[in-house]
């Protein structure tokens, strides 16, 4: 609990000890509050009793680890090995914890019987491009190396997972060696909830929706959103990097089957259109055998899932998580995965 109430003023030490800009640094000791509320009512209902378990994962980086939690259902009575499952949390980029998915993670788990794992990772505006990508990507190869010993999952079924920022990461990391087709450890499939997908326009340059707010709720933190990881400075050397931004990136280096769940108040709503659309051009040429699902929430904006009970139609969440758990399903049923 020590480490979250440290991770949750992360905001407050950047403004103060790092060297970032200014308009950074105001906006950081702006957002501090929020981030402190937010870490609280995510963490709270497990301060006494978790369904998940708490480890680091060694990255790249020496004597370096991230914080993840593990979902790690019981083996199987007939020894078979667990599908496994990579989640990655949202935030913009500037925080988060590996607890805000707990909830889809725990209804994944129950539902497909896979070993759910999600992750934490550096984040912005201290940490640019590629720091986040670089230890999701760490996460990943740390579980395939370790899924049938440790994990009792088998390491050629692996799916992932993101929400926001998260969503960006998991497609990102989809595309690195040996986690890309036609590796036997590719991420066989991807679900992602309102993802960034091009980060190449800052977010206020991005075309909003036509039942977008006239005043936008966030508009006083975008330059603190996904462009300060993107890195705006350096922004012409990484513009056609496909990891940054998955939009670039052809179908054959992606997973096999993707779902897109898609929310239409929000800014990322073009950007996801236009690559679902010229993604499925591209599997139909293909000749279909690749899967490509997009359910589009009218009534969807960007983080909605995200929030308590009670705050928003908890149909929608419903509707919207038993489209991903249903898709993943599917995808466990074609490598020969039956609960």
């Amino acid at each position: 609990m020590l480490s979250v109430l440290l991770h949750s003023l992360r905001p407050t030490f950047d403004a103060i000890f790092s060297r970032l800009p200014f308009q950074y640094r105001w906006r950081l000791l702006c957002l501090q509050p929020l981030s402190f509320i937010t870490y609280i009512l995510k963490t709270a209902p497990f301060i006494f009793s978790a369904p998940f378990k708490v480890h680091y994962i060694p990255t790249r980086r020496p004597g370096c680890s991230v914080r993840a939690i593990i979902f790690h259902q019981p083996r199987l009575s007939d020894n078979r090995l667990r599908p496994l499952h990579l989640d990655v949390h949202g935030g913009a980029f500037l925080g988060g914890l590996a607890e805000y998915d707990a909830p889809f993670c725990q209804l994944l788990a129950d539902g497909t019987g896979a070993v759910v794992v999600s992750t934490q990772y550096r984040c912005a505006p201290v940490h640019t491009f590629p720091a986040a990508h670089e230890d999701v990507e760490d996460v990943a190869r740390w579980l395939l190396a370790n899924a049938e010993e440790k994990l009792g999952a088998d390491p050629e079924l692996m799916t992932v997972s993101g929400f926001s920022a998260g969503a960006n990461l998991a497609l990102g990391i989809s595309q690195q060696e040996g986690l890309r087709p036609p590796a036997k450890t590719a991420v066989k499939a991807s679900v992602t909830f309102y993802a960034p997908v091009d980060l190449r326009l800052p977010p206020e340059a991005k075309p909003k929706p036509d039942n977008y707010p006239k005043r936008d709720p966030l508009g006083f933190f975008l330059p603190l959103l996904a462009d300060s990881y993107a890195n705006r400075q350096n922004l012409i050397r990484n513009a056609s990097s496909p990891v940054l931004h998955p939009i670039l990136a052809p179908a054959g280096k992606l997973p096999r089957d993707m779902c897109f769940i898609v929310a239409a108040v929000d800014i990322l709503l073009h950007e996801q259109l236009a690559f679902t659309e010229r993604l499925s051009k591209e599997i139909e040429a293909e000749g279909g055998a690749r899967r490509l699902q997009r359910r589009v929430f009218e009534e969807g904006f960007h983080g909605w899932l995200e929030l308590p009970a009670g705050v928003i139609d908890e149909k929608s969440r419903t509707e919207a998580f038993d489209t991903a758990v249903s898709f993943i399903k599917t995808t466990h049923k074609h490598h020969g995965f039956v609960l």
